[in-house]
């Protein structure tokens, strides 16, 4: 069995099963989310507090450290109220849409196994669609996550979530609230395709095997495969995505794109590699497992 339902639910029921899951797996491990986002926007030969050169975050456990240091702990859940907003608009659309343009793409008649490249379709079609409308979430996210890059002295640009829409509306024009959707919808298709066409087809094989049921455990091996399979994928769209909407200085996607390649090499784009999987495979797990469990409540 896949993401589908054996037993029908209405499209609505999908979208707040999926919505809540989303947001729920959204505040679980939005601190690990911050010190992805910082490892990202932090340059190659960046100062640290030393003042050699060092870079300032290293790795997941010293930037959740760092920033806890010197920022406060709630700092780590810096951009959770549009987190919920993404989640609730990104999540919700891209998980609840997913079956339903599935089938659309197999025929309502069709019956038997879905067709991998069918899932990977379903999945990119819904991500592009689902991030284009939430994109101006994604972005407020990303400018609170990387208040604390200012330098010392300089007044944050934002006193909350709120502010920042209106600020950025204000100062910046209705359009800079989708700075970023080129490749934040590159990232964010392809990693839709990732996890839900991932998941779907892990859930399929490991359910082939003897001994095993659709329980909880199922949920979570299927749940750290997508999360795995959607990182090594998306990190290098993820990495230009959180230097456009977080830095100003670039003129483009393709201008980030060079720019990170030529000065910090192509590692750079796979910088919080292991924070980003830290938190998207648990992302995945605590999502798939409460959606499983919110979609068993209305099936009965």
């Amino acid at each position: 069995m896949s993401i589908s339902d054996p037993n029908h639910i209405t499209f609505a029921q999908s979208f707040l099963c999926s919505a809540f899951a989303a947001c729920f797996a959204e505040f679980c491990t939005i601190p690990l989310d911050t010190a992805k986002v910082r490892l990202q926007l932090q340059k190659k030969g960046g100062v640290g507090d030393d003042g050699m050169g060092l870079p300032k975050y290293k790795g997941l456990l010293g930037t959740v450290k760092t920033i806890a240091r010197e920022e406060g702990v709630s700092s780590l859940w810096k951009g959770i109220v549009p987190g919920l907003h993404r989640q609730c608009l990104y999540g919700g659309l891209r998980i609840a849409l997913y079956d339903p343009v599935k089938t659309f793409l197999v025929g309502a008649a069709f019956v038997g196994e879905v067709p991998l490249y069918h899932m990977i379709l379903a999945a990119l079609l819904t991500g592009a669609l689902a991030i284009t409308i939430a994109n101006p979430t994604d972005l407020v996210k990303v400018r609170l996550q990387s208040e604390g890059q200012l330098p010392s002295g300089v007044p944050k640009r934002y006193s909350g979530a709120m502010d920042a829409y209106s600020t950025i509306l204000r100062q910046e024009g209705l359009g800079a609230l989708w700075t970023g959707l080129g490749p934040n919808i590159a990232r964010n298709a392809i990693i839709n395709a990732a996890e839900l066409a991932s998941y779907d087809r892990v859930k399929q094989t490991i359910l082939k095997i003897p001994g095993f049921m659709d329980n909880a455990f199922t949920h979570l091996l299927a749940g750290l495969g997508a999360g795995l399979f959607a990182v090594f994928i998306g990190s290098p769209v993820d990495v230009v995505k959180s230097r456009m909407m977080g830095d100003s200085s670039y003129k483009n996607t393709f201008d980030c794109f060079l720019k990170t390649l030529f000065n910090e090499g192509f590692l750079a784009f796979y910088k919080g590699f292991l924070p980003n999987f830290g938190r998207v495979g648990v992302w995945n797990v605590i999502m798939f497992l409460t959606l499983e469990q919110a979609k068993r409540v209305f099936r009965g």
